[in-house]
């Protein structure tokens, strides 16, 4: 997998599912629909803000609240290619994961970043470089069987690449 590289939106602490998208909008599951409300309750400027490959970055907690898969997915279909935060509720953890949307936890990377600055991805090495202030964190790597379905684009995607290959 390529390195990944954007800018970095920058946010606190328990930022809940609610927060990434809000619960009137979840009568809707195209990505593309749910994309443009992300983050609009908290952020209103958020998506015009976001371009493709950016970075959200977070202090604790991150997608705390329900476990409606709707949070990564408009993310992901915002173009954000990664979330680095301190923590993360788990359930949204998983479900980012399920959905091809690479997380790493890294407070020290969290702590030294500032909005705007541009950032630097390895996941396969949990390498966080931070370009505009010349720094370098790791986080902890994925474990292969992870970095596979984050590589095949999410678990459902994964799980038909390894079915296919047993056709063969």
């Amino acid at each position: 997998m390529a390195k990944l590289r954007g800018i970095a939106h920058v946010y606190g602490a328990d930022v809940d599912t609610d927060a990434i998208i809000p619960a009137r909008c979840l009568n809707v599951s195209e990505p593309g629909l749910l994309a443009e409300h992300c983050m609009e309750d908290l952020d209103p400027d958020f998506r015009k803000r976001v371009a493709e490959g950016d970075i959200v970055v977070a202090t604790t907690n991150f997608g705390c609240g329900s476990s409606r898969e709707h949070a990564p997915i408009a993310l992901k279909a915002c173009g954000v290619s990664c979330v680095v935060a301190h923590s993360f509720a788990r359930i949204f953890f998983r479900n980012a994961i399920d959905i091809g949307l690479p997380l790493l936890e890294c407070p020290e990377a969290v702590d030294s970043c500032g909005a705007g600055d541009i950032l630097e991805i390895d996941l396969a090495g949990g390498r966080i470089s931070n370009l505009t202030k010349g720094s370098s964190y790791t986080a902890k790597p994925y474990p292969d069987f992870m970095m596979e379905i984050v590589r095949a684009g999410g678990l459902i995607a994964h799980t038909r690449h390894r079915l296919e290959g047993r056709k063969s």
